[in-house]
């Protein structure tokens, strides 16, 4: 069954009022933004109680922390400032004069009755905001279109793309699968695989498009290590991983990233995921969850 034009621009305004809510509330890219106000008060200053969604993101950061034994951790604000990465002048404060905060153990003090928190250090919170925005606006859909009983999920389907990270749930429009193409972080045509997902969502970690030249000419990249404060990767060129929420997906993605080249392997196979990556010789990898799921390498 299709969606009428006039339904699916009203779902689509939908789309972009989600964006542009977790715009205004976590990019740090914004003076203006929720996040911003609170890393400029942090870490010395009790807060006001904030917003649901940003409550929502920072609960899910630590908790993402706790669960990937601190290599998600958004507290590398201060490390991107550190290497030049765009988008601090905005904010008023020289780049790399913030304040490291405490970096060790959890990053926040909360409430949760009245959604106070009071930051241990700054935060980025670039990353999840995406994943959180696709599972909101997917969440959003479903409640527009309201499938019917009569329909169900065997006739619909929606797919959101955030920049190469997605979710999608119910079929694609030839009525199977929806087919992922990975691409291939050396900047080549083709893609280095393509695999099936029908109900979930994936999120890539990639040093292809956010990478650039620090003043002392070396080549970094945005995909922080959070215990060292430099670049990670280890030999990676790039970690994509299909899992049913988009905000976990892009946690395991910068975790595994996080890790490197020589663990990821292991530690994707004992932790169930679907993930693919790619090393820095260009050669690709998967987990047996993963190749089950590709169908062109």
């Amino acid at each position: 069954m299709n969606v009428d034009a006039g339904e699916a621009e009203a779902a689509w305004r939908d789309v972009g009022e989600v964006f542009d809510d977790v715009d205004r509330t976590m990019s740090r890219f914004r003076p203006e933004s929720e996040i911003s106000e609170l890393n400029r008060r942090s870490p010395t200053a009790a807060v006001a109680p904030v917003s649901a969604p940003l409550y929502e993101a920072l609960v899910l950061c630590e908790r993402a922390r706790r669960a990937t034994n601190g290599r998600f951790d958004p507290r590398i604000l201060t490390d991107l400032e550190r290497l030049g990465s765009i988008g601090f002048v905005e904010t008023g404060r020289t780049p790399g004069t913030a304040p490291n905060g405490d970096r060790q153990g959890p990053l926040l003090e909360r409430s949760p009755r009245n959604r106070t928190v009071r930051l241990r250090s700054l935060v980025d919170l670039g990353g999840i905001g995406k994943g959180l925005a696709l599972r909101w606006a997917r969440r959003r859909l479903n409640e527009r279109l309201a499938w019917s009983a009569d329909v169900g999920w065997s006739d619909r389907g929606l797919l959101i793309d955030a920049g190469g990270d997605l979710v999608m749930d119910g079929p694609a429009p030839d009525g199977g699968p929806w087919r992922i193409a990975i691409e291939d972080p050396a900047g080549g045509s083709d893609p280095v695989a393509v695999f099936e997902v029908r109900d979930g969502a994936v999120a890539t970690s990639s040093i292809r498009i956010h990478s650039w030249q620090t003043s002392s000419g070396e080549t970094v990249h945005h995909v922080i290590d959070p215990e060292t404060g430099h670049p990670a990767g280890g030999g990676l060129r790039s970690v994509t991983v299909a899992w049913p929420d988009p905000a976990w997906a892009e946690v395991w993605t910068k975790s595994l990233f996080v890790g490197g080249a020589w663990t990821i392997a292991s530690e994707a196979e004992a932790a169930g995921l679907a993930a693919w990556w790619v090393d820095g010789e260009g050669r690709l990898g998967m987990t047996e969850p993963a190749r089950t799921m590709t169908i062109w390498s």
